[in-house]
This record gives structure tokens, sequence and C-alpha cells, in this order.
């Protein structure tokens, strides 16, 4: 049986990085950090779900001024062109970012 643990790790990374793009563009001050993201792949949902559940227990002020719907899409659209040009751009190394040293440093901050 082939190992596929690192390939697996790459697919988790780029997806949750794509996240934290995702989040940093839309202007959210937050991050998923693997422990997080972790949590939230093993929860047994899938991807939409998932992010309902985050946005419903760690960022519930957000849905009185957005639909969970509406913000959801908006976010896994954003995750999905990020994630797009991540493995693009596989044949590239890729430095690793700390999307934790981007909080407070938004315009307006």
């Amino acid at each position: 049986m082939v190992n596929d643990f690192p390939s697996q790790y790459r697919f988790d990374e780029t997806e949750r990085n794509a996240y934290n793009a995702a989040f940093h563009e839309l202007g959210f001050r937050w991050h998923w950090d693997s422990d997080t993201y972790s949590q939230l792949t093993r929860s047994g949902l899938n991807a939409e779900q998932q992010l309902r559940h985050y946005l419903e227990t760690q960022q519930a002020h957000l849905l009185k001024a957005y639909d969970t719907a509406f913000l959801v899409g908006v976010i896994q659209e954003k995750q999905s062109v990020h994630r797009k040009r991540a493995t693009a751009s596989a044949a590239r190394p890729c430095r690793h970012f700390d999307w934790a040293q981007t909080l407070g440093g938004e315009l307006g901050a």
C-alpha cells in the first residue's frame, strides 16, 4: 500500500490556505489554523456544512448582517479561486505563510 500522507497533507494545506486567503480577501479578521481546520474536516460534514458550522459557532455576529447561505457561497467562491491559483502553481515551491500575522494589519484597523 502506498503511503499518501504527504499528498493528503499538501491537499489539506492547499485547501486551508485557500480558505484563509478568501477570508483575508473578504476582509474577515480570522484565519483557520491547522487545528481548527482539522477539527472541521474530522466532523464528517461536507465543506459547505463545515463553513456554516464555523460561522454559526465562531462568527455568529456576522450572521446578523449577512444571510448564512450568501456568506457561505461568497467564501466558497473566493476559496475556489485561490485553490485553483495554488494548484496551478504547484510546480513552483511554496513558502509557508503565517496567516496569524495578517491580523491587525488591515486598513483602518
